[in-house]
């Protein structure tokens, strides 16, 4: 679906396995698309870990390749599934028929398809539903979209076309896909490189970058390169990303944190700053050239590890917090290969473990009532995770 990326040197043509885990120096992950050197295939059902006084459970399963989830204001929590399709979860119940279908546009080969959902600040008011897909036509290429709720289904014929990001080309990785709304109203977007690298130096394409537009499509003037871009690429905000496959926005401090998967040697996660350089292809993890901007954290890629890539993104700031005290404010992010979630305060700047035993996590939201949800891409697993009874 989605994240990854292939650290193969030659990115090999993928192929679809639905195995839990895989063991491979040299790693890529993607939905569930992986290219392998080794292969150990692991128990189906792996116990979840998570710290004393919380509960772990499953809300629902059977999702069909599942790459994201937005939780709506009245608390819907609404999934988009790879080939198209948007579900809805409603009081721990799956909804038969799916919010939207747009199979027949969507190209969902490799990490391509239907990868982002946000809703629009005033969605009580306006309806607005916001996605990021891979579309057909005229060539493939990622899109940004809204389209219009009309209760549980999206209303017919309402998709309003925001952005068209430059054709994808052969490779099918590399496409980011979350979007979301910053503090400042304005839609940020997260596109990768498309799998060539050198995309995200550059200020005549989108990729690579992280994306701010109005919400209807317009780009905003003060973006920091909007005299120096032209056309569409005036919504370039930060560069320098390979693919940052997922973000957070702190929304009481405008605080954002987004998570770049790597390629041969770090995870990173990056608080985002407007007209940043972060660095790739011309450096990874951390280092010395002031051109670029640092990560916050990053961890490695260990030889013994079968893959390594960072997912999920949420600040837990919910209307009502349930967890202890010192976890409000925190930031949690996961690994889909390693299936474990960590915690990081962003004030003392500790990391400690969180969760483990979580699977293919794809993306980590906390709903309104102070409950963390936690999204896996095998089995098609919504998990909860709730402090005290």
């Amino acid at each position: 679906m989605y994240l990854n990326q292939y650290r193969i040197q030659n990115y090999f043509s993928l192929f679809y396995l639905t195995v839990a885990s895989y063991r491979i120096r040299t790693f890529c992950f993607s939905l569930g698309l992986i290219i392998i050197a080794t292969l150990t295939v692991l128990p189906a059902v792996i116990q979840a870990g998570v710290p004393a006084g919380f509960k772990q459970s499953i809300v629902v399963r059977n999702l069909v390749n599942p790459t994201r989830m937005a939780i709506a204001p009245d608390g819907r929590i609404f999934i988009t599934e790879q080939a198209g399709r948007i579900r809805i979860i409603e009081q721990g119940v799956l909804l038969s028929q799916p919010f939207l279908n747009i199979t027949t546009k969507v190209n969902s080969l490799g990490e391509r398809g239907l990868l982002g959902i946000a809703f629009d600040p005033d969605f009580l008011i306006n309806q607005w539903v916001y996605v990021y897909y891979t579309s057909k036509t005229p060539v493939i290429h990622n899109r940004v979209s809204r389209f219009k709720a009309n209760g549980d289904t999206a209303l017919t014929g309402s998709e309003d076309v925001l952005l068209d990001i430059q054709p994808s080309g052969a490779a099918t990785f590399h496409n980011g896909g979350a979007i979301g709304f910053g503090a400042d109203g304005k839609l940020y977007i997260a596109v990768g490189d498309g799998g060539t690298s050198s995309n995200a130096q550059s200020l005549a394409n989108l990729k690579g970058k992280i994306l701010r537009i109005n919400k209807d499509g317009s780009i905003p003037a003060d973006n920091p390169f909007y005299q120096t871009a032209t056309g569409v690429n005036r919504a370039i905000w930060a560069r320098g990303f390979r693919n940052p496959y997922s973000f957070a926005v702190q929304r009481e401090t405008g605080r954002m944190h987004i998570n770049d998967v790597g390629q041969d040697a770090w995870e990173e996660v990056n608080q985002g700053v407007k007209g940043a350089n972060y660095g790739w292809p011309l450096m990874e993890g951390k280092g010395s050239n002031p051109q670029f901007r640092n990560p916050i954290i990053v961890y490695p890629h260990s030889p013994s590890a079968f893959c390594t890539a960072i997912v999920g993104s949420a600040f837990y700031n919910p209307i009502n917090d349930r967890f202890p005290a010192d976890y409000v404010g925190d930031y949690f992010y996961g690994d889909f290969c390693a299936g474990w979630i960590r915690r990081y305060d962003v004030t003392t700047k500790i990391i400690s473990t969180f969760a483990t035993g979580m699977g293919q996590i794809v993306d980590i939201q906390v709903g309104l009532g102070g409950i963390m949800y936690v999204l896996r891409k095998d089995g098609g697993i919504l998990h909860s995770i709730r402090y005290g009874n």
